[in-house]
Order: C-alpha cells, then structure tokens, then sequence
C-alpha cells in the first residue's frame, strides 16, 4: 500500500470515530495525475445521495494540460465505490448530529486507487486545548524518562 497523499489537517480539527475503505471512479487520466501524486484534499468531503457515495470538493489537476479534454473539470463530483450495507450503515451514521464524512487519505492498493474516509466529529476548542496539554505532558514524560 503506497500513500499518495494524506488529509493531515482533520486531526486537528476533527475526531475520526470510524474509518473505511472505498474505491473511485475515475478516468483514464485522474488515474495517472493521482499516481503522480497531483490531487488536493482540502475542503472536500463525501456525502450520501439515493444510495450512492459521492466525494465532493477533491481537486485533481489534468496529467497533461494541454492535452486535457476541453470539458474537463478538476473538482467534479466523484462515486464512490461501496456496498450496499455499507451505504445503508453510512446513511444512518451521517444523519446523527454533528457527524460528518471526512476523507483521510489517498492511495493505491494492488495498483487501484482507494480512498480511506472517516466518520468524524468536529472539535470544539477546549478539546483542542485539552489534547495539547495531553502532548506537552506526554513529551515531559518523554524527556524524563530518556534521561
């Protein structure tokens, strides 16, 4: 499993309950730009729609510009490849207040590309507070410890 890119800044603005796996549909150059690690996660998310996953918001820039289809549009709305159980679980889940679909990173499996996404709740600010001071103890604990 190669990471092709990672959504770095949720951590810190959400708490990922969940985690799963889904494929997307892409064309034939998304495929490679992707691989050539030419994708943007931030600001995008997934939702549910009938029984379909869609990501939205995820920019990825043509492989050759100039020889990009003349419809081609970089941030389109993507499928995502899932199960129905899968779909049905989601669905129930993303209806809970203050949940939401989050993607987490990009990367390639067995050659295909796969998107791992998360169930996340958004931090306030004293759970931002209480996590640094969790760090700054863990590191002076750290630091003792070695010596």
């Amino acid at each position: 499993m190669e990471v092709v890119i990672e959504n770095k800044g949720v951590y810190r603005k959400y708490e990922v309950l969940e985690k799963f796996e889904a494929g997307i549909s892409l064309i034939g150059q998304e495929v490679k730009s992707i691989k050539s690690k030419k994708i943007h996660l931030g600001g995008s998310y997934v939702i549910i729609r009938g029984e379909q996953a869609y990501l939205i918001g995820a920019k990825i820039p043509p492989y050759q510009p100039k020889n990009a289809p003349a419809d081609y549009q970089p941030d389109r709305t993507r499928r995502l490849l899932l199960r129905k159980p899968q779909i049905r679980y989601l669905i129930g889940k993303a209806q809970q207040k203050s949940l939401t679909l989050i993607p987490l990173q990009v990367y390639t499996k067995r050659g295909i590309i796969k998107l791992e996404f998360g169930i996340a709740r958004g931090l306030k600010k004293i759970d931002k507070r209480e996590l640094i001071k969790k760090r700054e103890i863990e590191q002076r604990i750290r630091k003792i410890v070695r010596g």
